[in-house]
């Protein structure tokens, strides 16, 4: 065992030596490889980055309910007399000031992308300043919070960041109405970030929608605990209402986004892997050509097939992995923190970060290695099967 993983060392030594021979089909297979694995994680960080930014948003404190079947807020309805019987739900937390539920409507409104000036649909929710205490790490961190009954608004950071046309005291015109932006908020990162917020009565008169809404929040009685609202709508026939935590819907609205940039993403890795697997199976049957004298050398004084299989196979991991990494650091630099804004499941606009992880990195060098190891594979099989013969007839 000693004397094979010496000849495997001597095996790997020769070939690094011989490397500077090939230098420019090395660097052609780490480019290759660091491209794919650079692709692989900018998906993946747009992925955890929109997942996390949507569950940021959610609290097991608070349980949202909308007409039963919807999908989201947009295709929600909630009449006024549901909300009035609503507000009775046992299950609902109560201060001094009765239940702290917080009606909301959710209209979308015409913005403009900062980077490439094209028109987006942005969120305007409408909710009472109760709603605004359902919400956890929400702070004003410019101007001052809209007034009940006028034409104001207070808007996302995010919002400012991405999208044209809402710095403060700036007046902006929303469907029929003028809007007069009087403050900017921050939400811990949520997506309430990427918000306009506007009295709610103030929207629905706005915007024709009565007193009707799209969703009720409540603080619970007990976190995480929707039992006994969901028991009282199934008994109250006038209702006709889904009932879950926000952690819950928040997560549901997550996950068909990141499905789906999840199953570009790595069919899209994939298939650039197979042009990288093309340049470094040419890499190691090349490095394999160029040393068969030496490693027949080998062979003829001793060495074993299977040094030659296992050294060249390592020398196109080598590659692979140091081209995995160059990858994982390039993704890392131009991709981590990279702040931009895709289409929710509401067709609005949600402005997030992309977020690499460590899970992230793993799967990148997973896939360099898958690279490295079948484009090293059946060049390293032909080095162990490599004719000692070829010594003898170089050497006469």
């Amino acid at each position: 065992m000693g004397s094979l993983m010496a000849q495997i060392v001597a095996v790997v030594a020769m070939n690094i030596r011989s490397l500077p021979q090939r230098i420019w089909m090395s660097i052609a297979t780490l480019v290759a490889v660091g491209i794919v694995v650079a692709v692989l994680l900018a998906f993946l960080a747009l992925s955890n980055g929109f997942e996390k930014t949507l569950n940021t948003s959610g609290s097991d404190k608070i349980a949202v309910m909308l007409r039963a079947g919807s999908q989201g807020e947009m295709s929600s309805v909630l009449l006024r007399d549901q909300l009035n019987i609503m507000e009775l739900a046992p299950g609902i937390s109560r201060d001094a000031n009765g239940p702290v539920v917080s009606a909301e409507l959710y209209v979308i409104v015409d913005g403009t992308k900062r980077s490439t000036n094209t028109p987006v649909n942005l969120p305007l929710r409408g909710l009472e300043l109760s709603g605004v205490e359902l919400r956890e790490n929400f702070s004003i961190v410019e101007g001052r919070m809209f007034e009940p009954g006028r034409n104001e608004l207070v808007v996302g950071e995010a919002v400012q960041t991405e999208f044209s046309g809402f710095e403060l005291n700036k007046k902006v015109r929303l469907g029929q109405s003028e809007w007069t932006v009087v403050g900017v908020f921050s939400a811990g990162g949520s997506v309430f970030g990427s918000e306009l917020w506007g009295d709610l009565k103030t929207v629905q008169s706005q915007f024709n929608r009565g007193s009707s809404a799209q969703l009720l929040r409540a603080k619970l009685a007990t976190p995480g605990d929707v039992s006994e609202i969901q028991a009282y709508i199934e008994n109250e026939p006038q209702l006709n209402l889904d009932v879950k935590t926000e952690v819950a819907y928040y997560a549901e609205q997550s996950k068909g986004i990141t499905n789906v940039i999840f199953y570009l993403g790595w069919p899209l890795a994939i298939a650039m892997a197979l042009g990288a697997l093309a340049g470094a199976l040419n890499t190691m049957y090349n490095s394999v050509a160029q040393r068969s004298m030496e490693i027949a050398t080998l062979r003829a004084i001793g060495f074993s097939g299977v040094s030659a299989f296992i050294g060249t196979l390592v020398e196109s991991l080598a590659l692979a992995a140091i081209g995995g990494v160059l990858g994982s650091l390039a993704a890392y630099l131009f991709f981590d923190g990279l702040t931009t804004s895709t289409l929710s499941g509401n067709f609005t606009q949600v402005v997030f970060d992309f977020k690499l992880s460590a899970d992230s990195f793993i799967s990148g060098l997973k896939l360099a290695l898958i690279v490295g190891f079948i484009g090293g594979f059946f060049p390293a099989l032909r080095a162990a099967r490599l004719p000692v013969v070829i010594a003898f007839k170089n050497a006469t």
